[in-house]
């Protein structure tokens, strides 16, 4: 197909509703996104019942605005995408019904697009990093280590056994009272902090498989967090106190991040040589495990790609590009979509646990 064709892609997986118009030369025409972050704060995270809500008042807008924003309107769209999961099933069955409603009346192809997938192909918009590569995805609800060899084919290496890395930055703000979203309000305390100030322990490190587990890590931060105010129950943590929470927290993470991502660039190099390491997410927005990380692609003769800011967070821009990547490929309309959905569902759980996908 021509490098013209045009794509409106729509993401609505959790409390972004995001709409893109993206060209298949990589060219981003418009990528628009209506955020729910003020909504959630008071709660202390996400509301599936209220995500989905809002998803239905501001979707046509979001449409409206990206088409308006790169000068079409629905004539000049070759076809159009929504994440079909995973995620929230109230705003992703609003995403895949606005998208399959468009297709169907104008005669459009419709694309199902796996958010994860969108975040494992990121790279290829604006980097053009060539297959195969290992890529670590670290968000809000994922973290796993995978070998992506194309569109489609995915190798699992490591996923996690509980929490994700993102979930243990949310849940840990929440436990010290910095609000929602908790990884940006953890990063820019821990300037503030010493990150050798307070023990913190390392889950997994230096085990013989690629797999995360953050679970314990927060709960010993809530600890340390309860030992703070041991004394006077009613008082506040000392600021310094916090502070070094935050950067002792954030050192666990990615030290955590690079011990397994540290396996996985062995078993990646033995298989396939020494490559580029992706980091994709959320999380890869975070600025002392990007240090981290690409200190260690360095050490391991790895080149390392990471998306700009706004394309690590939720988007439809990659939702639009992983469309584009099998363009030649649409799906069906009978399409449903799906609250889980693994890249590599062919992979072996945990040890003694279930697989999150």
């Amino acid at each position: 197909m021509s490098t013209s064709f045009i794509m409106l892609g729509i993401e609505s997986s959790c409390d972004e509703t995001a709409a893109a118009v993206v060209r298949a030369d990589g060219i981003v025409l418009a990528n628009e996104v209506a955020s729910q972050m003020e909504v959630h704060a008071g709660y202390g995270g996400v509301v599936p019942e209220i995500a989905a809500r809002a998803h239905l008042d501001s979707i046509d807008r979001v449409i409206a605005a990206s088409l308006n924003a790169a000068g079409l309107d629905l004539d000049g769209i070759d076809g159009v995408a929504a994440t079909g999961g995973p995620g929230l099933i109230g705003g992703v069955l609003v995403g895949t019904v606005t998208a399959k409603a468009i297709a169907s009346a104008r005669q459009l192809p419709y694309f199902a697009v796996n958010h994860l997938e969108g975040h494992a192909l990121s790279p290829r918009l604006t980097d053009k990093v060539d297959f195969p590569y290992l890529l670590l995805l670290v968000s809000g609800g994922h973290t796993q280590l995978l070998a992506v060899h194309g569109p489609g084919a995915y190798e699992r290496y490591g996923t996690t056994m509980d929490d994700a890395a993102g979930e243990a930055f949310d849940k840990s703000a929440k436990i010290m009272g910095l609000g929602y979203p908790g990884g940006p309000a953890i990063e820019q305390l821990a300037i503030l902090g010493d990150a050798k100030a307070i023990s913190l322990p390392r889950p997994l490190k230096g085990a013989p498989h690629c797999h995360f587990s953050f679970s314990g890590l927060k709960t010993a931060l809530a600890k340390r967090h309860a030992a703070c105010v041991a004394d006077d129950s009613q008082a506040p943590v000392e600021s310094q106190d916090l502070a070094n929470l935050a950067a002792s927290l954030q050192r666990a993470i990615a030290d955590c991040l690079a011990d397994r991502t540290k396996r996985a660039m062995e078993r990646f190099a033995e298989a396939h040589g020494a490559s580029t390491l992706v980091i994709a997410g959320g999380v890869a927005a975070n600025q002392a495990i990007f240090e981290t990380l690409s200190t260690l692609a360095q050490g391991a003769g790895f080149a390392i790609s990471v998306p700009p800011a706004w394309l690590c967070t939720d988007n439809a821009a990659m939702i639009a590009w992983a469309a584009l990547e099998r363009r030649d490929q649409p799906d069906s309309l009978d399409f449903a979509p799906r609250p889980r959905w693994p890249l590599d569902p062919q992979a072996s759980p945990p040890p003694g646990r279930g697989v999150r996908s």
